[in-house]
């Protein structure tokens, strides 16, 4: 296993639905966008579903505080369909990035990652 120091605070986003699935499904266009501002400004570096959907998460650079600010901005918060819980955590251990194991994940499942 490869230890791995992250560059800076990380936290982790929990987003709970509070409201019903339709009322969420109505405010997604504008939490997408949100996510899309969040990931090219370089603050998130993963976003998915929960399973079952029942929410969200987010992994963010920076401080629980800071971060506590940005998940207040998210569509789903601000309009009440969704609560935010900030976690932060201190990256100890993490899956070197190598070219073999991208192409593996890539064709295997579809997927690609970059390392944070």
């Amino acid at each position: 296993m490869t230890r791995f120091r992250s560059h800076g605070p990380l936290c982790v986003v929990l987003l709970d639905y509070v409201r019903p699935l339709d009322e969420v499904d109505q405010q997604m266009p504008a939490h997408v966008e949100w996510l899309e501002v969040g990931f090219r400004e370089g603050a998130f570096l993963l976003a998915g579903r929960r399973t079952p959907r029942t929410g969200g998460v987010i992994v963010v650079r920076g401080t629980a505080e800071d971060v506590r600010a940005i998940a207040a901005t998210d569509p789903f918060v601000t309009s009440g369909v969704a609560q935010a819980e900030v976690i932060a955590f201190n990256a100890s251990f993490a899956q070197p990035r190598s070219e073999e194991h991208t192409s593996e994940l890539q064709s295997r499942f579809g997927i690609s990652y970059a390392v944070f």
